[in-house]
């Protein structure tokens, strides 16, 4: 089992306080506006979505609009979580076979499909998975909807074009002919003036809405995008290979609470 690392501090520590967190995220004014619920006769669209993972404080709101449209959308049976790794513990490329418990619940690991993903440069490493909260803050949104959906976590600390392509084509042979959904766990620019925030985010954004993977990790380092999590989402983009990408919310930590250097938030769905 892998225990909560950042519950009672990015998100509430206790299930009913969780719960009316999380519901709080989807009526905020800068959330969809709603509590949605999942739609069993969904037309299963979404492939994959790109969801901050900062205190839900500040990224809940927009975090929410991926999770409605999957609500949406409908559920798929398994979800593959890529997020960076903050803390440079473990492999460069790390999987772990572990469930993962929030206040909410465990969250089950589909050990049949993290076992078909681990390969080449994904290594399984537990100790990469430890302490870092990318891949965990997104779990309670997943479960406020659905406790029994299971899910496989990678965590990135290489984030080269060349290790995301791997990573993506490993998920993309794994998931072959099943109803999955990948998540890429960022941030976008951090500790900067809200105006600089927006302009070098929306270069980042308009790469990935161009699902151009090559083009978003030369703009990311071309423009200095302090983006945390370039590797996932390029690697979620190589895994899913969708025809469309469309950007359902952007804000920054200023439009919660006014601070002159902010960091940048963005839900982006793909299909």
């Amino acid at each position: 089992m892998r225990y909560p690392s950042v519950a009672g501090q990015f998100y509430s520590g206790t299930h009913d306080a969780l719960k009316k967190e999380i519901e709080d995220c989807f009526l905020h004014t800068l959330g969809p506006g709603k509590v949605p619920e999942i739609n069993p006769d969904g037309p299963r669209r979404i492939r994959g979505i790109v969801s901050p993972h900062a205190g839900f404080m500040y990224s809940g709101p927009v975090a929410a609009h991926g999770y409605a449209a999957l609500a949406e959308d409908g559920f798929p049976e398994v979800f593959v979580i890529l997020g960076p790794n903050h803390h440079g513990l473990g492999s460069g490329v790390a999987i772990t076979t572990h469930d993962f418990e929030t206040p909410l619940g465990i969250m089950k690991n589909d050990k049949e499909l993290a076992s078909a993903i681990r390969r080449d440069i994904i290594d399984d490493s537990m100790l990469a998975h430890r302490h870092e909260h990318s891949i965990e803050v997104q779990l309670p949104f997943i479960q406020f909807f659905s406790q029994d959906r299971k899910f496989v976590p990678i965590s990135m600390m290489m984030q080269d074009h060349k290790s995301a392509t791997q990573v993506g084509k490993a998920i993309r042979d794994a998931i072959a002919g099943r109803d999955a959904v990948i998540i890429a766990s960022t941030d976008f620019s951090h500790y900067i003036s809200p105006e600089q925030a927006r302009e070098k985010d929306m270069l980042a954004i308009d790469q990935i809405l161009e699902m151009d993977t090559k083009g978003l990790y030369d703009t990311v380092r071309k423009n200095r995008i302090t983006m945390c999590g370039f590797g996932p989402v390029m690697a979620m983009l190589e895994a899913v290979q969708g025809s469309e990408a469309e950007l359902l919310k952007y804000a920054n930590s200023g439009d919660v609470r006014p601070m002159s250097e902010v960091v940048g938030y963005a839900s982006i769905v793909v299909k």
